[in-house]
């Protein structure tokens, strides 16, 4: 069985695991990241970036990642692909065990495996991502300005990306398949108190329809997109179209941290603890950043900045343990 030793692993070649490994080479502290089951993270299947900063007009999410993953061996990280099935913290050196049978060894780890949407499971939906569905107001809204969209859930996520849209475009529909909302009480309030804002109870969406038009669309539905939903009643059989020009799922996020439920302190939604403010988890020299530990932002941006802290704090780390 192949065994290696490292200074630092990164775990994950999203924005935060990218970030981490460019901060980390220029450290020379030779990092090998380890890239899981989406190589890239959420940005590969998001289409028009606009709110990254540094590019004044709109970039394909895909080339993002991959000029990041540029940069970050160009300053001297390994990319290897790999997925970790089993950990072990307990002791120092820390062990990773790749899926390839590969063990890894090393004195510190920062963990970026990052989050994924939860999704309808509709065949029409996956057909129009990118074109007119979406798990993320913040990040597509501005496709929608002056726009009818759906946003389909009934917890905080769904009120709060209700409320967000609401400000951009002309009017936002809630779909939610029961008769109240888990939300808390405060948003309800103010959810309720927005003119534009219309809710569709006891309902569920059958289908996402509309123009498939040419491949490659936008998220604001250029080249075919989503016109309507057919939404059945969770009373009875009836059904009814709903026009809208975007939809967005607000279900819920599950962070890519199963494997190491038993190593590190997670939540009760599986996200990892950290420190207030920081990126350090529950072990001593294990690292955590992006969106398997906020369950709030998740923005790249923000993946980016605690990728950046990670490694530092990674770097700040192997220092003291040197001087011991």
């Amino acid at each position: 069985m192949e065994k290696q030793h490292e200074n630092l692993i990164i775990i994950g070649t999203g924005a935060a695991g990218l970030t981490a490994a460019i901060y980390a080479a220029r450290a020379n502290l030779k990092p090998l990241v380890l890239a899981g089951l989406q190589p890239g993270g959420q940005l590969t299947i998001t289409s028009d970036v606009e709110n990254y900063p540094g590019f004044a007009e709109a970039i394909q999410g895909p080339w993002l990642m991959e000029q990041m993953q540029k940069q970050a061996e160009n300053v001297g990280a390994r990319i290897l692909y790999d997925l970790i099935a089993g950990v072990d913290f307990a002791k120092t050196p820390f062990c990773l065990m790749g899926d390839s049978g590969a063990q890894y060894h090393t004195d510190s780890v920062i963990i970026a495996t990052g989050a994924q949407a939860r999704w309808l499971g509709l065949e029409s939906e996956t057909r129009f991502h990118g074109k007119g569905v979406s798990a993320c107001a913040t990040c597509d809204g501005f496709f929608y300005r002056g726009k009818k969209v759906a946003v389909i859930g009934g917890g905080n996520s769904a009120v709060e990306e209700a409320l967000y849209l609401s400000n951009i475009c002309e009017s936002v529909t809630l779909i939610h398949r029961r008769d109240h909302l888990r939300a808390e009480q405060l948003l309800q309030t103010r959810l309720m108190a927005t003119p534009n804002i219309n809710i569709m109870w006891n309902h569920v969406v059958d289908e996402v329809l509309g123009d498939s038009g040419s491949a490659g669309g936008s998220a604001g539905g250029m080249g075919g997109g989503v016109t309507g939903l057919r939404l059945a009643s969770t009373l009875d059989a009836s059904a009814q179209k709903l026009a809208v020009d975007g939809v967005f799922v607000a279900i819920g996020h599950d962070p890519a941290t199963s494997v190491f439920k038993d190593a590190i302190a997670l939540d009760a939604e599986g996200y990892i603890i950290t420190e207030a403010g920081g990126v350090h988890s529950s072990v001593a020299g294990v690292f955590a950043a992006g969106d398997c530990v906020d369950k709030i932002y998740r923005q790249a941006v923000t993946a980016a900045g605690m990728g950046c802290m990670a490694a530092l704090d990674a770097e700040k780390f192997l220092a003291e343990q040197r001087m011991r």
